[in-house]
């Protein structure tokens, strides 16, 4: 059976999250980018994804403007620029492409500045704390749209 993709997300992971599997596994488990992303094509295959990771700020900025008018969701984990990028933020802001922010661990039982989003504003809402699963139910909220 063939299935019709007509719902394309982006997953967009920030500064750091190359290395899932390998950087703390007691916070963020020991799954790798590749293994959630192969997951969610697996679990949801009538949705079309992209993946796109990146350590440098102009380069998640330029992604959410190249897919910002095009596609139906994007699942964003920022890093540590959720805290600290305004750019991010206003990139959110300036597009009309729904995003949804997404935390591995529970940010709000770190360290205080983590407790603070500068694009959760612009966001259409916020998963934090449940680890790799944060990504699946960013994508089950988009499917149900």
């Amino acid at each position: 059976m063939a299935y019709i993709c007509t719902m394309k997300i982006l997953i967009l992971n920030g500064p750091n999250l190359n290395l899932l599997g390998k950087r703390e596994p007691g916070i963020y488990g020991a799954a790798s980018a590749e293994d959630i992303y192969n997951d969610l094509k697996k679990a949801y295959p009538a949705i079309s994804f992209s993946y796109f990771q990146s350590n440098v700020e102009g380069e998640l900025v330029n992604k959410l403007h190249e897919v910002g008018f095009d596609y139906d969701g994007i699942v964003f984990n920022a890093g540590a620029y959720t805290h600290t990028s305004i750019a991010i933020a206003d990139a959110v802001a300036g597009i009309k492409t729904p995003v949804i922010e997404v935390h591995i661990s529970n940010v709000y039982a770190r360290e205080e500045y983590r407790h603070k989003s500068l694009m959760a504003k612009n966001c259409m809402g916020i998963i934090t704390g449940f680890g790799m699963k944060s990504y699946a139910l960013a994508v089950h909220h988009f499917s149900t749209l």
